[in-house]
């Protein structure tokens, strides 16, 4: 009777601990989703960190010196990396993506004696406009870096509320700020913000291409 009555008191304890860190978890996954395509959906990470921070509710040990929540990131964090490991989209294909378009503008540019256009380079790898500006997307959402760049700091484990304060002030800041540019760069060159984004998204691939072409 009594361990029946214990092991109802851990799943009780249990689910009080997993419902308390919840928002543990969607910080961490919104953190991880600026840095991934749009392909990546958050409710997808979310799924992940939550049974991440299950794990770590059964495997927590407070004698070894680490608090709860630095340990909970770090399984909450890593089980939204596996999952997109196992996922359709991986940062290789990222990479690829990167390297195929910077190859192109270098081999175009090369030949023309020119900076290349849009269709010119979509026409060299045999894609529609559509489907090449998509790939510019997905090549800029990634920061053409992989899972292990992605920059995830410790920041995001952190539960004071001043620093979540701080970083999402700064976040929207950042947000508000190249949404103003954005536009003021599109009503400038008479074209749409979408399109304003994919200028930028080329001339990094370009920029890309040609440091390649220093080293």
């Amino acid at each position: 009777m009594n361990s029946k009555l214990a092991a109802y008191g851990g799943v009780d304890h249990m689910q009080q601990m997993v419902e308390r860190h919840a928002p543990l978890v969607k910080r961490i996954a919104y953190h991880l989703l600026a840095r991934l395509p749009a392909s990546v959906q958050a409710d997808d990470l979310i799924q992940a960190g939550m049974i991440g921070l299950i794990e770590a509710v059964k495997n927590f040990d407070g004698s070894k010196g680490a608090s709860f929540e630095t340990f909970a990131g770090i399984r909450i964090r890593g089980a939204m990396l596996d999952d997109i490991r196992r996922g359709d989209w991986t940062p290789r294909s990222v990479h690829r993506n990167a390297r195929l378009i910077a190859d192109t503008i270098a081999e175009l540019e090369a030949a023309l004696g020119r900076d290349v256009r849009d269709f010119e380079v979509a026409e060299k790898l045999a894609i529609s406009l559509d489907e090449y500006h998509h790939m510019l997307s997905d090549v800029s959402s990634g920061r053409i870096i992989g899972i292990e760049d992605l920059g995830i700091s410790e920041d995001v484990l952190v539960t004071a509320d001043d620093v979540e304060h701080d970083q999402l002030y700064q976040e929207q800041a950042n947000e508000a700020f190249n949404s103003a540019l954005v536009k003021e760069i599109g009503a400038v060159l008479d074209v749409s913000e979408s399109r304003v984004s994919q200028i930028h998204s080329q001339a990094l691939v370009r920029l890309k291409a040609r440091m390649q072409a220093w080293l």
